[in-house]
């Protein structure tokens, strides 16, 4: 396995989901995930209003596209949310959504950035998922 996650001494550890601060990786490949939203197969928006739902559902097709390029949530060195109107408030939902995924697909999630933003590319859609990988 390319990637080793981390939590280093002297930065605020987070037991959240088995979150880590750090990924270090070692392999060649790299696999760029473009951002991934809650539709369906048929393109159709899961979970309308609902940002746990969306956020699992962006999750899981992230895992999809990441399988397609022969990768896996453990090759993961790097995500980025970005969901609209965020407040503090709305954690508990978006950690419900990663919560949801984390265990169907076994994954340890890799350092990530959440980004408010006043609007995605088309109503409805509450949050985006974007992913870097590395694979040997």
């Amino acid at each position: 396995m390319p990637v080793t996650l981390i939590n280093p001494d002297g930065i605020p550890k987070t037991d959240a989901y088995r979150y880590r601060q750090v990924a270090i990786a070692t392999g060649t490949r790299q696999v760029h995930i473009a951002g991934q939203v809650a539709y369906d197969a048929k393109g159709q928006l899961v979970a309308p209003g609902d940002l746990a739902g969306q956020v699992a559902q962006a999750y899981r097709n992230v895992a999809i596209a990441l399988a397609a390029a022969g990768a896996t949530f453990s090759d993961v060195v790097r995500l980025t949310f970005y969901v609209v109107d965020w407040k503090r408030e709305m954690m508990s939902d978006f950690l419900a959504g990663i919560e949801q995924v984390a265990k169907e697909l076994q994954i340890v999630p890799a350092p990530a950035s959440l980004i408010g933003v006043s609007v995605l590319f088309e109503p409805g859609v509450l949050v985006e998922i974007e992913a870097t990988a590395v694979v040997d």
